[in-house]
């Protein structure tokens, strides 16, 4: 690995149907992409550098929480199927969360093919392709390291929003709505902390992937604090 690439700490990925977002880490120094459509794949000159760590994320909302005491490894489909619509050739895995005594189940077919792409460009220092996990499974990871009590970490794109809400170290929330716009995301999001009894007033929100200024502004008419992480 050359010189040009060895000051690229890392990059993390965001895929969703309608295109991608990345975030390169270099030292303490975080640059953020906004969205980018997928026919700038093979021009964007990010993916064409090694990195020591890589993250692929895939906004798919065919993804369930389950307790490891209700999980079987043998059947995750038939977990995952309990709670999302699964199409008959939807491929599903399975990745575990030590820290939550659960195990993550989901699918990435979704109709897409630009995760996989990604995922056989942009390739770590071993030249090894990464995993492409839910964007749930980092949802999950980023609410370990907030110190707040009330955690809140979100991403939107693709129609979806994925949603993850703790107090403390418990768990409240986690899961994937359908927001085919950024109104009906924020929706969901005060719908949830209505029902957990959260005040959003007290609380920062915590998004992973890009917020034009308009949506960022309209959080921050409700919310303590709003942060792109």
């Amino acid at each position: 690995m050359d010189q040009a690439h060895t000051s690229y700490t890392g990059i993390s990925i965001q895929v969703s149907l309608s295109g991608y977002s990345f975030k390169v880490s270099s030292g303490e120094d975080v640059s953020c992409s906004g969205w980018q459509g997928a026919e700038r794949l093979f021009t964007t000159p990010e993916f064409q550098r090694r990195y020591n760590w890589v993250e692929i994320s895939l906004l798919t909302p065919k993804v369930a929480l389950v307790p490891d005491s209700f999980f079987d490894p043998a059947q995750p489909r038939k977990a995952l199927e309990e709670v999302v619509p699964l199409e008959e050739g939807d491929f599903v895995e399975s990745v575990p969360l030590p820290s939550l005594a659960s195990t993550l189940v989901y699918s990435n077919s979704i109709g897409e093919s630009l995760s996989k792409v990604v995922a056989q460009t942009v390739l770590p220092a071993s030249g090894q392709p990464v995993r492409v996990l839910p964007e749930m499974y980092y949802l999950l990871q980023e609410l370990e390291k907030l110190t707040d009590y009330n955690k809140i970490v979100a991403s939107w794109g693709g129609g979806y929003l994925h949603l993850a809400i703790a107090q403390g170290k418990s768990l409240c929330l986690a899961n994937v709505f359908h927001a085919p716009d950024f109104t009906t995301a924020q929706y969901f999001i005060f719908l949830c902390l209505k029902r957990l009894q959260l005040n959003p007033e007290v609380t920062t929100v915590c998004f992973r992937t890009p917020l034009d200024p308009e949506a960022e502004m309209s959080l921050y008419r409700y919310f303590k604090g709003v942060v792109q992480i």
